[in-house]
């Protein structure tokens, strides 16, 4: 019988593990004088329905007078026995001495680790009607005065307190309630009639609940981040073939001071761009009157052996009046490239230098945010070829830290090697001897 109590335990601390479920329940257990039905094992984490435990009472108080004692306390969860019963070695502190002493002396013992629970059906309603009387609310004082008759079925009923409407601990609490459990015990047991107890909750004191479940996926997904929908760059086609292509985060353009507008959020127009095999022209046309126009040329470098392409200008047309930005050497790649650049502006000693002969538009401004473009060599179809970005590998603070380090690597290195040539004296005077004649010679 004594594995009958280590089961409790057992199926506590196992039931996380199996099917997760946010039904509330409550744990049973019964004990008994006489036999009981053995009931069917259950997989840890298994819920008993009403229905299967309505088909156990029927089995176990179907023929002849029974007696039942039913201690309902206010709430009960497995938890309880888990926090409280001392199931990892510290027995000492166990609040259920009497609990597990009866569970382990009696006749037979039946534990149920989750039962469902639900308002409208309880143990006492199911009790009732397998046996066919009224409960009867009793005392752990008035339990000797009760009468009992063992030929008709008796339910008596003691309602046990539990922590959360008490000004004690829990562990003091369930500490007594064993008590109780434990004195009424003796009680009965001068009575010489055979009885069935049992000790389960009113309802759970804690309710795990897991979020609903999302239908899953037939078939396979990548458990990955949802990329965010991208912007399709701006593609010029010639005889449904991409001649130029461009895509920016941002390109903003300012025609006053402070007041910044960005066309890529816009879809323009790209009629009027042209290209051939050493000239492109993209003219990016945009309802709200702005025209970006992007020049590009290639040309063989026979010192590289190889044809490189260049941005020579860009223009910002509004309302009559147009402002030339003309790029500077580093905004070129090798044309089978395309180029990019974080940050391509007119301002702030940017790559794109504003015309000084037009003084109408000087206050003009160029800022493009992740700017890419390629006029030449697209044979990658919609994707850009490799970049060649404006940010060059080794800039001037690289180089300077490269040699500034290199330059006391050396200062260092000569030190150690003049300090490695010092030649200590190997000979020293006898104060009892004679002294050391170091001859001269002219």
């Amino acid at each position: 019988m004594a594995a009958c109590w280590l089961m409790v335990f057992l199926s506590a601390f196992l039931a996380p593990f199996g099917t997760t479920s946010s039904t509330a329940q409550v744990p049973l257990l019964i004990w008994s004088t006489h036999g009981l039905p053995h009931a069917t094992s259950s997989s840890a984490g298994h819920i008993t329905s009403n229905e299967q435990l309505a088909s156990y009472f029927s089995s176990a108080f179907g023929s002849g007078a029974q007696t039942v004692l039913l201690f309902m306390q206010d709430k009960l969860s497995k938890d309880d026995f888990t926090v409280f019963a001392g199931v990892f070695g510290n027995k000492q502190d166990s609040v259920f001495p009497n609990l597990e002493a009866l569970m382990r002396s009696s006749t037979s013992s039946v534990t149920f680790p989750a039962v469902a629970w639900s308002p409208a059906t309880s143990t006492v309603t199911l009790l009732e009607e397998q046996l066919g009387v009224s409960s009867t609310l009793v005392d752990t004082d008035t339990v000797s005065h009760v009468d009992l008759n063992g030929s008709v079925s008796n339910l008596l009923v003691i309602n046990l307190p539990y922590c959360t409407s008490s000004q004690m601990s829990c562990q003091e609490v369930l500490r007594e309630n064993d008590a109780a459990i434990g004195k009424v015990a003796k009680m009965m047991q001068e009575k010489n009639v055979p009885y069935t107890t049992m000790y389960t909750g009113d309802r759970p004191s804690r309710v795990i609940s897991s979020p609903a479940l999302k239908e899953p996926a037939v078939g396979r997904s990548l458990l990955q981040a949802v990329v965010p929908d991208v912007r399709p760059p701006v593609m010029f086609n010639v005889s449904g073939f991409p001649c130029i292509m461009l895509w920016a985060q941002n390109l903003n353009v300012s025609i006053s001071p402070n007041e910044w507008t960005d066309l890529a959020a816009d879809t323009p127009s790209v009629t009027n761009s042209a290209c051939n095999a050493t000239n492109a022209l993209l003219v990016l046309s945009y309802a709200s009157g702005f025209t970006l126009r992007f020049a590009m040329s290639q040309r063989f470098y026979p010192v590289s052996a190889r044809n490189w392409f260049t941005l020579d200008w860009v223009q910002l047309q509004s309302t009559n009046l147009t402002a030339t930005f003309v790029g500077g050497r580093a905004i070129s790649a090798p044309a089978e490239y395309s180029f990019h650049c974080g940050a391509l502006s007119s301002f702030s000693q940017g790559l794109l230098v504003p015309n000084s002969t037009e003084q109408s538009v000087a206050d003009w401004r160029l800022n493009f945010i992740d700017f890419q473009i390629q006029g030449f060599g697209l044979s990658n179809g919609t994707d850009f070829s490799y970049a060649s970005d404006c940010a060059g590998f080794f800039t001037a603070g690289i180089w300077m830290g490269l040699l500034s380090s290199l330059l006391l690597l050396a200062i260092f290195v000569y030190g150690l090697h003049m300090i490695m040539q010092l030649n200590t004296m190997d000979r020293f005077d006898d104060p009892k001897g004679p002294s050391i004649s170091v001859p001269q010679s002219d």
